[in-house]
């Protein structure tokens, strides 16, 4: 599988670190519940087509960004850094 670095172009996975979900960056603030939080650290879905997935970039430029692929056909659809998305 190959992943688009916005800041290094394309590159083969293996430079990657997956981290999980993009829900790992909606986190729940001090007031919500332990019900929130046991949901936000243990209760992860595993659907079958377009996920939106945190990777690091360990072997490159140091980026975190959210890319956009397809679990069905290993397609990948597209990546944003996430320091972009967490300013929109």
């Amino acid at each position: 599988m190959r992943i688009p670095c916005p800041l290094c172009g394309t590159r083969d996975r293996r430079e990657f670190y997956y981290y999980g979900s993009e829900d790992y960056l909606k986190r729940p603030t001090d007031q919500g519940t332990i019900e929130d939080l046991d949901d936000y650290l243990f209760l992860r879905d595993n659907p079958a087509g377009v996920t939106r997935d945190v990777w690091y970039h360990e072997a490159g430029c140091g980026a975190w960004m959210v890319v956009t692929r397809n679990t069905i056909s290993h397609e990948v659809l597209g990546s944003e850094l996430v320091a972009k998305k967490k300013e929109a």
